[in-house]
């Protein structure tokens, strides 16, 4: 016969008993089920997260890949260009050329960086052309124009640092032009009267790499346009000599790779027999332009 359990001094009855084991055996069977819930949970966490660390993995690979591709193009046409066979090369004339590299397509074009203005080195003239065609009125784009040539040291009329520095004061500036070529063209917006609007307006016209004059047979309308206005009203800067047969290009390559990776890559780079390796790569960077 099953002897009662005791609790403190009375005992349970065999009844009762059974049913406080049941209990304790739901109890259990409760617990037993959320661990299994918690362990399904952190399967499908881990589960998620190891899916997506590939998708981030597949798509960090397959842009290296295009990346890899886009400056192959650039490369390539860098040895296109420094053909000696002038029938094979390519125009620098903005015609897109389509490059299989690998499992990516690259659309490449060309520019003539010597068609662009260098602010570094164009006369005030020629700056203050390019601004009059692109919207600002003759007294504006002269005041300018002035600035930018006293910023890079570029001013026919030099005039003392301590002066130029009042003026920067006065324009609530506490700073004064340098009096040397420009490191990027981001640097123009410290001059006193460029404003965004027309720093944007002129991005897509300069260069840090062309001649004081720009070729005008490569110039697009806008810098056409303002080698015909100075043509008429005054003389640019003589050129200064460069590479002899040396060209310098833009070369924006697009590549298209596996996964849609998409990679724009620009390069701006001068060709030519008499330098080093036969190019110099100048400059290249993420983006169009």
């Amino acid at each position: 016969m099953a002897r009662p359990i005791r609790t403190g001094s009375r005992p349970i009855p065999a009844q009762r008993r059974a049913v406080v084991l049941k209990s304790q055996q739901g109890f259990a069977l409760l617990i037993v089920l959320w661990v299994l819930v918690v362990i399904a949970f952190l399967t499908s966490h881990v589960t998620a997260t190891g899916r997506t660390e590939i998708r981030i993995a597949g798509n960090l690979a397959a842009n290296a890949a295009a990346r890899a591709a886009a400056d192959g193009a650039i490369y390539q046409t860098i040895f296109n260009l420094a053909d000696p066979r002038q029938e094979r090369r390519w125009e620098l004339d903005r015609v897109p050329h389509q490059i299989e590299i690998g499992r990516s397509r690259v659309t490449v074009s060309l520019e003539d960086e010597d068609s662009r203005v260098n602010p570094s080195f164009a006369s005030p003239e020629l700056l203050q052309a390019l601004l009059q065609v692109l919207g600002s009125d003759p007294g504006a784009s002269s005041d300018l124009a002035s600035a930018i040539a006293e910023w890079v040291g570029s001013s026919p009329q030099r005039r003392p640092p301590a002066a130029l520095l009042a003026e920067y004061q006065a324009a609530g500036l506490d700073y004064g032009p340098p009096g040397t070529p420009l490191e990027s063209l981001d640097e123009l917006s410290r001059v006193r009267g460029m404003t965004p609007p027309v720093l944007a307006a002129l991005r897509p016209h300069l260069t840090l790499f062309g001649q004081p004059v720009p070729d005008a047979a490569g110039a697009d309308p806008e810098v056409a346009a303002a080698l015909a206005m100075i043509r008429r009203t005054a003389s640019p800067f003589p050129a200064i000599s460069g590479a002899a047969n040396a060209v310098t290009a833009r070369i924006h390559a697009v590549a298209n790779g596996p996964g849609n990776a998409m990679v724009a890559r620009t390069a701006v780079a001068r060709i030519g027999p008499s330098l080093p390796n036969g190019y110099s790569l100048l400059a290249c960077e993420n983006g169009e332009d």
